[in-house]
């Protein structure tokens, strides 16, 4: 049989609320008022239950310790200023000390590194493989480590700040300027003394200027990568800049303690001539580590995947957009056949495909589909289209729907990464640490199971994880098939030598379409292998299994498959020799 090691399914955890069994939910609530899930939340039980999702790898957002509003000088942590934080618990962004993890996390704050490495060791023991954040280029305003290795240098110790650029600078400078914070940036506690910095250093999101706005990642500040942005671009990667070895640094400090995988923040805002040589360098302390690129230009796909030696890229511009077009009733599936023919179709393997995560609104919320049951075509064309990876986002599973604001975010349909929170669905299904479907309505179980299925679908079909992939478009649209509506409906044959599955999908919220499903001559005999002459049986496999009436091939690549599809459904049918 054959295996295909990109078509793996990642579960993001964003660890801060994931055991969180608070309920208090006050907007801009203390760690106290609203509490904090833990690492020792994640339990074998917890693990257990994210396994049996069909589930191979687990994303631990917000593992590195950030800026907070939570004092925990006590413990040796520098304090953070209330100007330079955004929400309560602050951004998983914004990076406070590269060798440590967030104590927010932590039963036992002075244990907080061990608790973290018996939540990977744990993870491995349940058969998973863990993921963390590295976020390359910027930190926190005041990034300091506590606890760096001996003989490491902080990012910004040895720079020149009288110069806006140097190639071994780590940080970039408005020279003879003081920082000012952002108009219009409101703290949720009292401001007792003012923000100093002197000269001010340039914001995260490429902002060359003493003042940035509320807008902009003012919390943070931009990693020089030996690239001087004010001058052309020009760049200088020889002989290596400080930066790049000190993200080498911690790239293998986290790599021996144990993780298997990166999702790099990101990534296209940092040169790819710095990922095509961290990356190798990586993987010789580990060869099986993966590098997941948040990334969002197509143009620069090819080139962070054969020069930055990515295994893996997001793909949001692309099939994220495309999908949720069609979901919230506009669009068309022609996007779909462009994106498979212009932007990734070589590249399939590597784009992780997905409809929720951190940054993205929630499916069931009122800003994108408002009903989660919305998604089960586009998560299964996402998951079903080509061989790479999905990815689903915590309690997506459950249709988790933010309906309130919970501090900095406001109420935007995402779940919050900046307070302290509970998230009433996934509370439910934590129901005390028992991870079970008990306090769970019949919807949301029908819902899980509907994740469940599709995850082992993906993982458990070798024409899924390992076939080949044809687009049916071309042979039914523009009056080929009787009301094949070529904005509306999408079809496609995967397979391998041993099995053969077609797949079609309405995406018309409201209207059942009546049409045909033709497959070409070509591609049965051709790329399917099957017989001219012989009788077949379609056999329903997903989301349920049917058994449908005999078919022969003169049918299938003459008038077609007669199919009826209910508005916004999905259809997959195994094609078996009688």
């Amino acid at each position: 049989m054959p295996v295909n090691r990109d078509k793996f399914v990642v579960y993001q955890i964003f660890t801060r609320l994931f055991g969180n069994q608070n309920t208090t939910n006050k907007i801009y609530g203390t760690i106290e008022e609203n509490g904090s899930g833990k690492f020792n939340d994640i339990t074998d039980v917890a693990l257990d239950s994210i396994k049996n999702l069909g589930i191979t790898h687990v994303w631990y957002t917000g593992i590195i310790e950030h800026a907070t509003l939570t004092d925990y000088s006590s413990f040796g942590i520098l304090q953070d200023h209330p100007l330079i934080v955004k929400g309560m618990a602050g951004s998983p962004y914004a990076v406070k000390d590269y060798y440590d993890v967030d104590p927010d996390l932590a039963v036992e704050i002075p244990n907080r590194m061990q608790e973290f490495e018996a939540l990977i060791s744990r993870t491995h023991q349940n058969g998973l493989k863990a993921i963390i954040d590295f976020i390359p280029n910027h930190v926190a305003r005041q990034y300091h480590s506590e606890v760096k290795p001996a003989g490491i240098r902080d990012f910004g110790e040895d720079d020149d700040v009288y110069v806006s650029f140097k190639p071994d600078n780590n940080f970039y400078y408005i020279p003879n300027q003081d920082f000012i914070v952002p108009e219009g940036h409101k703290p949720p506690v009292n401001v007792v003394a003012p923000y100093y910095e002197s000269p001010a250093k340039a914001t995260g999101n490429d902002v060359f200027k003493a003042q940035p706005s509320q807008y902009d990642w003012y919390e943070t500040i931009k990693l020089n990568y030996g690239v001087d942005y004010l001058n052309g671009r020009k760049t200088y990667f020889d002989p290596i800049p400080s930066t790049w070895v000190k993200m080498y640094d911690i790239l293998r400090y986290w790599t021996e303690k144990g993780v298997d995988g990166f999702r790099c923040d990101m990534a296209e805002m940092v040169p790819v001539e710095f990922w095509g040589w961290v990356i190798p360098e990586i993987q010789k302390v580990n060869p099986d580590i993966i590098f997941i690129a948040e990334i969002y230009n197509p143009a620069e796909y090819h080139n962070y995947i054969k020069n930055g030696k990515f295994a893996y890229l997001y793909d949001k511009v692309g099939l994220y957009n495309s999908l949720r077009h069609l979901m919230e009733g506009n669009g068309s599936v022609e996007d779909i056949t462009r994106i498979w023919q212009q932007e990734s179709g070589d590249i399939a393997e590597n784009m992780l495909r997905f409809l929720e995560n951190h940054d993205e609104q929630r499916i069931a919320s009122r800003y994108f589909a408002g009903d989660p049951w919305v998604a089960v075509p586009a998560m299964t064309l996402s998951a079903t289209l080509h061989t790479g990876p999905l990815m689903i986002y915590f309690g997506q599973e459950l249709g988790v729907n933010p309906v309130t604001s919970e501090g900095f975010q406001g109420e935007d349909g995402r779940t919050t990464i900046f307070d302290y929170w509970g998230v009433t669905e996934f509370q439910q299904y934590v129901n005390g640490g028992k991870y079970n479907l008990e306090k769970l309505n019949t919807d949301q179980q029908k819902l899980r199971a509907f994740y469940e299925r599709l995850n082992k679908f993906v993982t458990q079909n070798e024409a899924v994880y390992a076939g080949g992939f044809y687009d049916l478009q071309y042979i039914n649209i523009d009056g080929q098939s009787a009301d094949y509506d070529k904005t509306r409906v999408y079809s496609y044959l995967r397979y391998t030598e041993n099995q053969k599955l077609l797949f079609f999908y309405n995406f018309d919220l409201e209207r059942t379409i009546h049409t045909n499903i033709r497959i070409p001559e070509n591609a049965w005999t051709d790329s399917l292998k099957l017989g001219a002459t012989s009788s077949y049986t379609m056999k329903q496999v997903f989301p349920m299994l049917i058994l449908t009436p005999n078919i022969r091939t003169s049918e299938i690549t003459s008038t077609g498959i007669p199919v009826t599809l209910p508005p916004n459904s999905v259809y997959v049918y195994e094609i078996v020799e009688k």
